[in-house]
């Protein structure tokens, strides 16, 4: 592999493995506080780029009950599609964690309230993601729906540079993603680890029980939880969607299980985790030969199953500590 070919491989994979690690980010936070993996999260995932394309273009023309429904009809207070880009983003990303919110209250407190087995919490988040996927199809059907070329107004189409006398393109929207990420990871470490929302975060991570004697609502803190999940599941949605289309209702499907990879690879629990789990898979699929490119999906798993051959706690996680 010549330089420049590995400098450009090596951009795609920090552009693509930044976007599973917010995305992780999302099942890492519920796992810390309940300890149980929340499947509806590739749902919400979904749900945040169908929000923020709604806001973005105003209607579905393809095909569902909500086809040529206009968001914003002429004539209206809102006509001409006013939200720009970056706050249909933002908005989208809100609608998702209130999204997350509302499946914790129905999937998740009435089984923590009773006392019910973990395992039936996520069968009942599974349950829900299926009721959101076919939902998304019943309204708006299951074609691809591509943002307009303009989303992050007039930047070109790709950036160029010459490396070692060779020319290296990478896309934009690649570079954008990568800031964008780098900067939600940085917001999301910050609140975590230097707020007192973080600290009770981590408090209730820690011991739910002695957080509550020490007077920390532990219901309203995992309600904080789920709404921060679902906000950086629903960016990374929007993220991907402007990369490749929001292919249907589905496609949140793949994210998730990627996203399963990357928190066990990472360490199950650790923040620091997700983030190093998703460059290690994004980086391991983008170094794929393009005639091999139809395996990468098998390459990351191989990945992940020799690396926990060697570290079953993962790359950051910390080793079960057993008492006898």
């Amino acid at each position: 592999m010549e330089f420049s070919q590995f400098i450009q491989s090596l951009l795609n994979g920090l552009a693509i493995g930044s976007v599973y690690a917010i995305f992780a980010l999302g099942y890492t936070l519920v796992f810390s506080i309940l300890g149980i993996i929340n499947f509806a999260h590739g749902a919400v995932f979904t749900l945040g780029a169908y929000f923020t394309y709604t806001l973005v273009v105003g209607e579905f023309s393809n095909n569902g009950l909500l086809k040529g429904v206009a968001l914003f009809p002429n004539g209206s207070p809102l006509s001409g599609h006013p939200v720009t880009f970056a706050l249909a983003t933002l908005l989208g990303a809100a609608g998702a964690g209130l999204i997350a919110v509302l499946i914790e209250r129905l999937a998740f407190r009435p089984m923590r309230s009773r006392g019910a087995d973990p395992l039936l919490a996520l069968v009942s988040s599974l349950g829900v993601a299926l009721v959101i996927v076919n939902l998304i199809q019943l309204l708006v059907g299951a074609e691809i729906y591509n943002f307009p070329s303009d989303a992050y107004g007039e930047t070109p189409a790709a950036l160029s540079f010459t490396l070692g006398g060779k020319i290296v393109i990478i896309r934009t929207v690649q570079v954008i993603i990568f800031a964008v990420s780098l900067v939600m990871l940085a917001a999301l470490g910050y609140v975590i680890g230097r707020t007192k929302i973080g600290k009770a975060l981590r408090a209730v991570a820690e011991n739910p029980t002695t957080a509550s004697l020490l007077g920390i609502s532990v219901d309203r803190f995992i309600v904080i939880t789920f709404f921060l999940s679902g906000f950086v599941g629903g960016l990374a949605g929007t993220l991907v969607g402007t990369a490749f289309g929001v292919a249907g209702p589905y496609f949140g499907v793949t994210y998730g299980l990627k996203g399963l990879a990357v928190i066990v690879l990472g360490g199950l629990g650790s923040i620091p985790g997700a983030v190093a789990g998703g460059l290690v898979i994004g980086l391991a699929e983008a170094f794929v030969p393009a005639q091999y490119s139809a395996y990468k999906d098998a390459v990351a798993f191989a990945l992940l199953f020799a690396i926990l051959l060697v570290r079953p706690q993962g790359l950051l996680g910390r080793a079960a500590i057993q008492k006898v």
